[in-house]
């Protein structure tokens, strides 16, 4: 799925949680063009016209733009009539029916990526709590995009070069590869839960994949959370680092990990870490 529809759905679903967490009735949003400073409105949720639909939003320009301008959320009671905002909108804007509307940028990496609006149909005060909840689903997409623009860094490292450096027979060359594969394949894993998006989750697995025999060992197997647990424990992490990092519990980790000793026939971590190396499912 291409970056720009992976987004898409990610301002999809914070609408959707926007309008239940608010009861605001109206909510739309859309993401930065590529290389041009608007805004393309592509999420509708709520509406009753197609008067928003794909409308392009100019940075400076309207409520929308102003917040992608300023990096913050801004909000008007009354939009026809606001004095606080240009009006380059108001005809689309009054064909929708909405009066009290807010607006928050979605920010990764100081870069305004996206915006989310919320709006009523009537001029009255949308009050904190409403802007709270909105700033909250604007960082739900903010989270998401980190993870995403994270995890195609680590496939695209993750590429035919470190595939096959890790799969040289000789691979104690001394120069630190290997250390980096390992970190490269337990960081993949640790992301793919964190990837709502089938296709991208899968593209993270069988990244994983390309790091490991292509063969595992018949009868050798592990589940997928003792497999993450051991492929941090093999980059040299501690116990409350592996918990850090998988946002588990330093017990829940001793369990995944006492569980792949078991299956390893493994008396301790290190040679846990052998024994998954040698049936391949570790690099």
């Amino acid at each position: 799925m291409a970056a720009e529809a992976v987004a898409a759905v990610e301002i999809r679903g914070a609408l959707a949680r926007l309008r239940r967490g608010t009861g605001l009735p109206v909510a739309f949003g859309g993401l930065v063009e590529s290389g041009r400073p608007q805004i393309r409105i592509s999420e509708l949720s709520g509406t009753t016209t197609a008067a928003l639909s794909s409308l392009a939003v100019t940075a400076g320009n309207g409520l929308g733009g102003k917040a992608v301008t300023l990096g913050r959320p801004c909000a008007v009671m009354d939009y026809p009539s606001s004095r606080h905002i240009s009006h380059e909108y108001d005809v689309p804007v009054a064909a929708e029916g909405i009066r009290s509307v807010l607006a928050v940028p979605v920010v990764v990496r100081r870069r305004v990526r996206g915006v989310l609006y919320g709006a009523l149909r009537s001029a009255q005060p949308l009050g904190d709590r409403t802007l709270d909840a909105a700033v909250a689903a604007a960082r739900d997409v903010e989270q998401a995009l980190v993870v995403r623009d994270e995890a195609r860094a680590l496939l695209a490292s993750a590429g035919p070069e470190m595939a096959a450096g890790a799969k040289r027979a000789d691979g104690a060359d001394g120069t630190g590869g290997w250390e980096q594969v390992r970190e490269a394949h337990a960081a993949l894993r640790a992301l793919a839960p964190r990837i709502a998006d089938p296709a991208l989750r899968a593209d993270l697995l069988a990244a994983c994949g390309l790091l490991t025999a292509p063969h595992p060992a018949a009868g050798t197997s592990l589940a997928p959370r003792e497999l993450d647990v051991l492929s941090w424990v093999a980059a040299g992490a501690t116990n409350a680092a592996v918990g850090e990092r998988l946002c588990l519990r330093p017990e829940t980790v001793k369990g995944y990990l006492r569980s792949a000793m078991r299956k390893l026939g493994a008396h301790t971590r290190g040679e846990a870490v052998t024994a998954a190396r040698r049936a391949g499912l570790l690099p």
